[in-house]
């Protein structure tokens, strides 16, 4: 079995498990204990930054309209943005929605989790900063511009599921041909592909690091694909990423998270 780092419920700091992606297991307790036994934290603490539109179709999907105002052109350099702390929450925790969000989109990013500082790495370098990936859940009020920073939009409380686990980069040969799904309800709501990036793993980490200090601990997500499913009040949903596991979480009411349901 691979080996992941992990926080549980009641750890102080992560620790080390073995864990099979495929089957969203985790060795824990002297036994084997599937995702919905266990009881997650988010399992990084450091700063937690998006990329918006790297991946090729996501370019595509805007045709024409980047280069009109407020555009004028495609980006020529990576996208960012911030997931700030109040929306984290972990595995299996609930996304809350606001009375007045009759839907979210679902954004399935495949995250890089750095081990040790990044500044003006060059691509072909920039795995030997990277300790392992995660998965991040990309949560958005659906909006139709990119032209200023969405904080309404993206930041809201428990908008960022992250995890379950960080799975070692040495257990993930390839991480840039990685297949990606998002299940809701147990139905297969989009299906893409780490290849598909704009910028691979390597470049946008060379990019980023360019005007960044990417430190250990902090998270990097390589993107969303284009089409994200929307979900609702009620719905559970899946992203799968191939070789790091399922990340799991529901939606629910504003006031029905219960236990879990906060960073």
């Amino acid at each position: 079995m691979p080996r992941a780092l992990a926080r549980l419920r009641g750890m102080q700091q992560p620790a080390t498990f073995e864990v099979d992606p495929a089957s969203g297991r985790i060795q824990c307790r002297g036994g084997t204990l599937a995702l919905d036994e266990v009881e997650w934290e988010v399992p990084v603490a450091g700063a937690v930054y998006g990329t918006l539109l790297n991946y090729k179709g996501a370019v595509a999907a805007l045709g024409e309209a980047m280069l009109a105002p407020p555009y004028q052109a495609p980006p020529v350099a990576p996208v960012l943005y911030l997931k700030p702390a109040n929306t984290w929450i972990g595995c299996g925790g609930a996304i809350p929605l606001a009375p007045e969000i009759d839907a979210v989109e679902i954004g399935a990013a495949l995250a890089v989790v750095f081990g040790r500082s990044a500044r003006r790495v060059r691509a072909e370098e920039a795995l030997d900063y990277v300790r392992g990936f995660t998965i991040v859940n990309d949560v958005s009020v659906p909006h139709a511009s990119l032209f200023r920073p969405a904080v309404r939009q993206r930041c809201r409380d428990g908008f960022c599921p992250i995890g379950p686990w960080i799975v070692d980069k040495r257990d993930l040969a390839r991480p840039g041909e990685l297949g990606v799904r998002i299940r809701i309800n147990g139905e297969l709501r989009l299906e893409n592909s780490t290849a598909n990036l704009v910028r691979g793993i390597g470049h946008l980490i060379a990019d980023v690091s360019a005007f960044v200090t990417l430190r250990a601990g902090d998270l990097l997500h390589v993107g969303t694909p284009e089409k994200a499913p929307l979900a609702r009040a009620g719905d559970r949903v899946s992203i799968e990423i191939e070789g790091v596991g399922r990340l799991e979480n529901r939606l629910v009411a504003e006031g029905d998270a219960g236990p879990g349901g906060g960073g």
